[in-house]
């Protein structure tokens, strides 16, 4: 599923098996976190795409949900990453938040500071938690999740003071995390540690790894949370 249309006018679409996208507004409001618990989900599957409208032409693609409430991000979670900026391996997970104000589809504009020399990007694994969770033991954490989708983490780190306290500019620009373009359901992703991450800048690869490198896996992660 994912969300398009200009900026604050976003509607919800669900792309079928031919990658088209179709209209999901006569059906939903929105892909927020009243539509991706797993009821809404499970209402939603029975969907057959080719009963919804087709969406035409090229519209802007929207970051795939609407209203997080939180975002809680993790940094240097993966080894191969650690040994490129080398870095040792945290001990524990480092943790810190983002303003959802800085969410942007996925092909959205992003605006460097005018003097920056060290702006940067970094693909993620965005995890969707679809249900109240809290206190939750490793062994139940994957029933929280509600779904996947990729994130750009762009950065500047000409802001940044060192790579454990990632300081509010650094992470926190409007428009500087791209979401999407899809939210897919945790039922269509068999196992969330064996997917590839790839950025290209330029039509250039400039990273490629894999999630099996996670330091903390997503249940340890929900847990340590």
């Amino acid at each position: 599923m994912g969300r398009r249309a200009g900026k604050g006018k976003e509607k919800p679409g669900l792309l079928d098996g031919k990658g088209l996208i179709r209209d999901l507004s006569g059906v939903i409001a929105d892909i927020g976190s009243d539509t991706v618990g797993p009821k809404s989900l499970a209402r939603l599957r029975k969907i057959r795409p080719e009963s919804l409208p087709l969406v035409k032409g090229s519209p802007r693609i929207g970051a795939c949900i609407a209203d997080p409430q939180k975002f809680i991000a993790i940094g240097l979670n993966y080894s191969d990453h650690a040994a490129e900026s080398g870095l040792q391996v945290p001990k524990e997970p480092v943790v810190f938040t983002k303003q959802v104000s800085c969410l942007s589809g996925p092909d959205d504009d992003v605006t460097i500071p005018p003097k920056s020399k060290k702006s940067d990007w970094e693909v993620e694994l965005g995890v969707i938690i679809g249900t109240r969770a809290k206190n939750i033991a490793r062994k139940d954490a994957l029933a929280h999740v509600a779904g996947y989708c990729v994130c750009n983490d762009y950065a500047v780190r000409d802001y940044l003071e060192n790579w454990y306290r990632p300081n509010l500019r650094v992470k926190n620009r409007d428009g500087a995390t791209a979401l999407g373009p899809w939210f897919v359901p945790a039922a269509d992703v068999p196992d969330p540690h064996a997917l590839a991450l790839r950025t290209t800048v330029n039509g250039q690869l400039t990273q490629q790894g894999t999630t099996a490198n996670m330091v903390n896996d997503i249940p340890a992660l929900i847990e340590y949370l």
